[in-house]
C-alpha cells in the first residue's frame, strides 16, 4: 500500500514560474524491485486510441539514463505494455510513446530495472539495456498519428521511504544550476546552508530543492540546551577551490549570553583521531562539485533559551570569503543526553572526535607495569634493556601447561637483539651510546628514549611498553655524512626452547623450519613478521617504518595492501632469514646495500608482542557456552549454554555493524535473557558499515577518511545513491543490507567506542563478537575499557575465516589479530580451518589460542570433535550443520570439569601419554580422579596402549577403573584395563574417566 503521506514539489521550467504540482510517495513495496527496479513514474490517461505520449520531468541523478531499459506496465491488469517508443531520454527528462492497453486509467513507468548478478551476499546489480518491443504496424500508425493524447505524471514513486530520492537528489536543470551561477556575480564559490534533516547526498549536481530556494545568506534552526546540534554548508565551486575552511563567530543572543566559538566546529577540517591527536584536513573542491562542510555546536546544558545569532565564515586558499548569518533559537527543552537518543539528527557526529577510553590505564588481569633499573616487569614476563635502548633480555614465568605462573624464567634471547651496520668494505660499524633515559613511567605505559652514535651515524632509539606486553621500537638512522652501506641488520637471536614453532612469513602455525628466507612481496602478501616461540614463551615482531598504515583484511587485502616500508624494504632488497646459529635461532632482518647522503633519515621499526599475555582460563571455558543464534531465550536456556551471540541480519540486530536502529528491541530481549541468568553479546565491528547508518552522507563528506576508494557497483542502492568510489561489503539480500568498506584507521573508530558504550550503558550487552578485525590494539584497548566499566562482563570473542589465502595476502589468522589477543576471551577459528588435514603443532599455534593466554571453538564442518578435546574445544551450537556441543557439555558436568587442572600433551609434565607417538593424550585432573583426552593424526586405525605416571596423575594404579561414559555421536560406553589395548579409529579419539 502507498503511505498516505505525500511529499509535493515544486518543479520550475527553466526560470518560468510554476509549471506543475507532483506527488513524491514512498510505498510499501508496492511491486518487485529486483525485476522492475526501485522507482517507478505512475502515468495517468484520459484520451482515446491506440497511443498516448507522456512527458517526464524526472530530474535523474543517474548517468546515462538513455542506457537503461524503460518497462511500462499497464496498472488494470500489470501487464507489460510491448508497444513502447522512447525519445530523447536525458537526465532531466524522458519522452516516450505508449499504447495504453486498458484505455483511460493508470500506468507505470519502471525506470531502472535491474537485476542481480554475482554472489548472493556480494551481489552485482546490473541495470537492464534498452530493448525494443514495438511491432512495426503500432510503430507505423504512431508515425501517422500527429495528435497523440497526452498523459500527465500523477506521482513519482519509490519502492520504499529509503529508497527515495525526494528531496535531496532530485536535480536542479542545467537551466536552472546556469541561473544560478549567472546570480553569483563572478565569486568562486555559492554557500548553500542546509539543516541536518536533509543531508547532502549528490556532489555532482545542485539539488532542485536549492535553486527553488535560491541562494541564502542566513540559515535558521532550533536547538535544545546541552544538545549536540550540527547544520551543513555545501559549498558549490564555481572553480577549483584549494584549502576551504569554515571559522565560527560567537552565538550571542540580544542580552548578550554566548554560545563561546570554541563550541562549534567543522567536522571536515578539524578533529581528534583515533588515537588522540589532533588532526587537520586539507579541503580542496573541484569545479562544479559540491562539497558539504559539516558543522558541530555543542549547545552548553546551562545555556538560557531565545535566539543566538553569529556567523559562518567560509574562506578557501586565495582567501576568497563567504559569510552565512546563522541564526540558532534554543528552545526550553535540556537535553540530558545531548540529543544521542534521536541519531537521525545527526547528534553523534561528535562522537567522530570523542577521546572517550584513551588513557592507557591497566585493564584486568593485567597489572601495573615495575621498573627497577632498566628492567620492566608485567604480568607474567620481563624485559631487560640495554643502555641503547634494544632489549638485552626478556622472560616470560609461566607454566608449561599454561595454567599458572613459574618462579623459573624462560629466556627467549641467547644475547641481546642487536643492530648490524656494515660498511661496504663488510667492517662492522661500531656505536657508542650518549645516554639512555626513561622519559615516562605509569602503571600502563614505560617510555625510554636512547642515543647512539659513530662518525657516520646517529641512531636515535625511543622505545615503550604497555601493561599487556607490546613493545614498539622507533629507531630512527641520521646520516651525519655521507655513507655507503652494504647492509643494515637487525639481530634477533632466539633460545633453541624457545624458537620450538613459528607462524608468519608465508609458513603455516608450525614446528619451525630448520631455514626461512623470506622476501618482501607487499603487492600480494600482507607480511611484515613472524610470531616465533614455545607454549609458554614467544615473540612476535613486525618491521615497519613511519608511514605505516594498516591495510585492509578479509577479502580485500589486494585493494588496499601493506606499503613497502623504504628502510627495511629498500627497493625490495630487504628480507628475512631465520636459521639456527650456534646455541641460537636467529632472526636476521636485513635491508640491503644502500647510500644516505648527509641529513638523510630512515626509521627501521619494530614491534613486539611478548607472548602468551595471560595464563588459559579454563573454568571460564568449561562454564561459558555460547549459543550463536537469534532465538528464543527460553529455547537457549534449555541447551545449556550460557551466552547467547546475536549477529546481525537478525530482528534485533537487523544492520551490519550499526545496532543502534533497533535498540529498544535489543534491550527488551537482553532484559528477558538477563531474567533467566543469560548474557547476550551482538556482532559489531568496523570493517564495512551498513547503508542504514544515519550518518552515512555526513562521512561520505569526509572523502576517503572513513570509506575506502573504490570502483563502485554492488547492490542497487548503492549505486543509485552513491554513484561512485566505493567498496561494495557484505549483502543480506532478505533484508537488502548493502554495506561499505571502511577505510581502515579513522574517527569512526572514536564513534564505535562511544556506541559500544552507550549500547553497554544503555541496552545492556554483556560483550561484542567480532568477525574479524580492522583496527588495531589502540581501539581494542578502548573498547574493552568502555565494555567492562561498572562491573559489566565485557566478553570478546573473536571470529576469523583462514587469512592464508591469496585475496587475504596469505596471513595467518593468529599472526594477524595478535596484538587483539590480550583482549578477547575466546577464539573462533573458523571458515577453511581444516581440522582434519593439519597437524598437530597447527592445532596448538593456529587456532587453539593456547600459547598465547586464550582457548577457542572450531566451527569449519563442525571441527573435530576428538581433536578439539585434546585443546579443550568444541564446537558452537547451532552454527554449523552437524555441530552439536551438548554431549561432551554433558560428560564435563558429569565429570566435573570445573577446578580440573588442564595438562596437555606438549607439557613434559602430563602424566598420560600413548604408545603410538601419533596418538595424542591431554589430562584434565582433580582431586581422585582424571579425564583423558586422546585424539589420533595416525594415518590409520591403530591400538595404543596408555601409558600412565600414576604417581604424577595422583591416583592408586591398584584401584584404578578406567572408563568411556557414553556420548552422543563422539563414543560408546566401555570399560578398559590399564594395559588393554584402546582401539582408535583415524582421526578420532576417546574421553576416558580415571578414577
Amino acid at each position: 500500500m502507498k503511505q498516505l503521506l505525500t511529499f509535493i514539489v515544486l518543479l520550475f521550467a527553466g526560470s518560468a514560474a510554476l509549471a506543475q504540482q507532483t506527488s513524491y510517495i514512498n510505498t510499501a513495496n508496492a511491486w518487485d524491485a529486483d525485476s522492475l527496479g526501485n522507482h517507478r513514474v505512475v502515468l495517468h490517461f484520459n484520451g482515446i486510441g491506440n497511443a498516448a505520449a507522456a512527458s517526464i520531468e524526472w530530474r535523474r541523478r543517474d548517468e546515462n539514463p538513455e542506457q537503461k531499459r524503460i518497462i511500462v506496465v499497464d496498472a488494470k491488469t500489470n501487464q507489460r505494455i510491448l508497444n513502447v517508443k522512447l525519445n530523447n531520454i536525458t537526465r532531466e527528462r524522458g519522452n516516450l510513446y505508449f499504447e495504453p492497453t486498458s484505455g483511460a486509467g493508470d500506468y507505470y513507468v519502471y525506470y531502472m530495472p535491474y537485476k542481480n548478478e554475482g554472489r548472493s551476499n556480494y551481489p552485482k546489480g546490473v541495470y537492464l539495456k534498452p530493448d525494443t518491443t514495438a511491432s512495426l504496424s503500432w510503430l507505423t500508425t504512431l508515425d501517422a498519428n500527429y495528435n497523440v493524447p497526452q498523459a500527465t505524471v500523477k506521482a513519482f514513486e519509490s519502492i520504499d521511504a529509503f529508497n527515495s530520492f525526494y528531496p535531496m537528489e532530485i536535480i536542479a536543470t542545467q537551466k536552472e544550476t546556469g541561473a544560478i551561477v549567472q546570480s553569483a556575480s563572478g565569486r568562486p564559490f555559492i554557500v548553500f546552508p542546509e539543516d541536518r534533516m536533509h543531508p547532502i547526498k549528490m556532489t555532482d549536481d545542485l539539488p532542485q530543492r536549492w535553486v527553488a530556494k535560491g541562494i541564502q545568506q542566513s540559515f535558521t534552526d532550533t536547538a535544545s540546551k546541552g544538545e549536540n546540534f550540527a547544520y551543513q554548508l555545501g559549498v558549490f565551486a564555481l572553480k577549483d577551490l584549494q584549502d576551504v575552511k569554515v571559522s565560527f563567530s560567537d552565538l550571542t543572543a540580544a542580552n548578550g549570553n554566548k554560545i563561546a566559538a570554541q563550541n562549534i566546529s567543522c567536522l571536515n577540517t578539524n578533529g581528534i583521531s583515533y588515537d588522540d591527536k589532533p588532526v587537520h584536513f586539507t579541503v580542496n573542491v573541484a569545479a562544479r562539485k559540491v562539497q558539504p562542510m559539516w558543522c558541530l555546536v555543542d549547545v552548553p546544558v546551562n545555556t538560557a533559551s531565545g535566539l543566538y545569532k553569529g556567523k559562518a565564515i567560509i574562506k578557501d586558499g586565495a582567501n576568497e570569503t563567504s559569510t552565512i548569518d546563522i541564526n540558532l533559537y534554543v528552545n526550553n527543552e535540556t537535553l540530558k543526553d545531548k540529543g544521542i537518543n534521536e541519531p537521525w539528527k545527526q547528534t553523534r557526529l561528535q562522537w567522530l572526535n570523542s577521546t572517550m577510553a584513551q588513557e592507557n590505564t591497566v585493564i584486568k588481569p593485567y597489572t601495573p607495569l615495575e621498573v627497577k633499573d632498566k628492567t620492566i616487569s608485567l604480568l607474567g614476563r620481563k624485559i631487560e634493556l640495554n643502555d641503547n635502548g634494544l632489549p638485552k633480555q626478556i622472560q616470560t614465568f609461566f607454566t608449561e601447561e599454561m595454567t599458572d605462573y613459574s618462579i623459573k624464567p624462560n629466556n627467549l634471547l641467547t644475547e641481546p637483539v642487536h643492530f648490524h651496520f656494515i660498511s661496504n668494505d663488510g667492517s662492522n660499524m661500531q656505536f657508542k651510546s650518549k645516554g639512555f633515559a626513561f622519559t615516562k613511567q605509569t602503571p600502563g605505559t614505560v617510555e625510554w628514549n636512547a642515543d647512539n652514535v659513530n662518525d657516520s651515524i646517529n641512531m636515535n632509539i625511543s622505545g615503550h611498553i604497555e601493561f599487556d606486553g607490546f613493545a614498539s621500537f622507533t629507531v630512527r638512522v641520521i646520516a651525519i655524512k655521507d655513507v655507503a652501506l652494504k647492509d643494515i641488520q637487525l639481530h634477533i637471536p632466539f633460545t633453541r626452547q624457545t624458537a620450538k614453532y613459528m607462524m608468519g612469513l608465508g609458513e603455516k602455525g608450525e614446528a619451525r623450519p630448520d631455514t626461512i628466507k623470506w622476501k618482501w612481496d607487499v603487492a600480494h602478501k600482507n607480511q611484515d613478521g613472524a610470531w616465533i616461540g614455545n607454549v609458554n614463551a614467544g615473540l612476535q615482531y613486525s618491521l615497519r617504518d613511519e608511514k605505516y598504515v594498516r591495510p585492509l583484511n578479509t577479502n580485500f587485502y589486494l585493494l588496499k595492501p601493506l606499503l613497502l616500508p623504504a628502510s627495511w624494504g629498500n627497493d625490495n632488497k630487504g628480507g628475512i632469514d631465520i636459521f639456527q646459529k650456534g646455541e641460537a635461532v636467529l632472526a636476521n632482518n636485513y635491508s640491503g646495500s644502500r647510500t644516505m647522503k648527509q641529513g638523510d633519515t630512515l626509521y627501521y621499526n619494530f614491534n613486539l608482542l611478548i607472548t602468551p599475555f595471560h595464563t588459559i582460563h579454563t573454568d571460564f571455558q568449561w562454564a561459558t557456552r555460547f549459543y550463536h543464534k537469534y532465538n528464543n531465550v527460553d529455547s537457549i536456556k534449555a541447551t545449556g549454554a550460557t551466552v547467547v551471540n546475536i549477529h546481525h541480519a537478525t530482528p534485533i540486530n537487523p544492520y551490519i555493524n550499526y545496532p543502534f536502529i533497533a535498540w529498544k528491541e535489543m534491550k527488551a530481549y537482553i532484559d528477558s535473557a538477563h531474567a533467566i541468568g543469560l548474557k547476550v553479546k551482538i556482532y559489531n565491528t568496523v570493517r564495512e558499515l551498513s547503508n542504514r547508518a544515519y550518518e552515512l552522507y555526513a562521512l561520505r563528506s569526509l572523502g576517503h577518511e572513513i570509506y575506502s576508494p573504490g570502483k563502485g557497483g554492488g547492490f542497487s542502492w548503492l549505486q543509485e545513491h552513491l554513484d561512485s568510489d566505493y567498496i561494495a561489503a557484505w549483502f543480506v539480500p532478505e533484508i537488502k543490507d548493502a554495506a561499505i568498506i571502511n577505510s581502515g584507521m579513522n574517527r569512526w573508530h572514536n564513534y564505535y567506542v562511544e556506541g559500544m558504550n552507550w549500547l553497554t550503558r544503555n541496552v545492556g550487552i554483556d560483550g561484542i563478537y567480532l568477525d574479524d578485525v580492522a583496527f588495531d590494539r589502540i581501539t581494542m584497548k578502548r573498547i574493552k575499557r568502555v565494555l567492562t566499566a561498572d562491573g559489566h562482563p565485557g566478553i570478546i570473542d573473536l571470529h576469523s575465516a583462514n587469512q592464508y589465502n591469496k585475496n587475504d595476502g596469505f596471513n595467518n589468522s593468529a599472526n594477524l589479530y595478535m596484538e587483539h589477543f590480550p583482549y578477547l576471551n575466546r577464539l573462533w577459528f573458523g571458515e577453511y580451518f581444516d581440522y582434519e588435514k593439519n597437524s598437530p603443532d597447527f592445532f596448538l599455534t593456529e587456532v587453539s589460542g593456547i600459547p598465547f593466554g586464550l582457548m577457542g571453538e572450531m566451527l569449519q564442518d563442525g571441527g573435530n570433535a576428538w581433536r578439539g578435546m585434546i585443546y579443550g574445544m568444541t564446537n558452537r551450537m547451532p552454527w554449523s550443520d552437524d555441530a552439536d556441543p551438548r554431549p561432551i557439555w554433558k560428560a564435563w558436568d558429569a565429570f566435573g570439569m570445573q577446578g580440573a587442572k588442564m595438562i596437555g600433551y606438549w607439557s613434559s609434565n602430563c602424566p598420560v601419554k600413548t604408545s603410538n607417538d601419533k596418538v595424542l593424550a591431554t589430562v584434565y585432573k582433580k582431586d581422585g580422579k582424571a579425564l583423558i583426552s586422546i585424539a589420533s593424526w595416525a594415518d590409520d586405525d591403530v591400538n595404543v596402549q596408555l601409558k600412565i605416571d600414576w604417581k604424577k596423575l595422583g591416583i592408586d594404579a591398584s584401584k584404578a577403573t578406567i572408563t568411556a561414559p557414553d556420548i552422543k555421536n563422539f563414543q560408546p560406553a566401555k570399560t578398559f584395563g590399564a594395559n588393554d589395548d584402546i582401539p582408535v579409529q583415524k582421526n578420532k579419539g576417546w574421553l576416558l574417566v580415571v578414577e
